[in-house]
């Protein structure tokens, strides 16, 4: 299992359109991913359960991914949040 923590820079937290990107780039690995962060932990391929965490501004989050790809995986994940989060 590969992990990272980031802290969300975003003003407005994780809204629609980066979680919707960032559910579609998590659907290209065959990895588990799993998001904990704001209300508690979900599915990162699940943009509502991603949106139900509420993650503002200033949280931070974990990115845990587990499988074949899980290195790739972490790091896309890690590339995409820095750039867009």
């Amino acid at each position: 299992m590969k992990e990272f923590t980031y802290t969300i820079k975003d003003p407005c937290g994780i809204h629609a359109r980066p979680a919707g990107e960032l559910v579609k780039l998590l659907h290209g690995f065959s990895s588990t991913i799993s998001v904990t962060g704001g209300t508690g932990c979900c599915d990162g391929k699940k943009l509502i359960a991603l949106m139900k965490l509420r993650v503002k501004c200033g949280d931070a989050i974990t990115v845990q991914a587990e499988g074949d790809d899980e290195e790739a995986a972490v790091k896309g994940a890690q590339a995409f949040l820095e750039k867009n989060l």
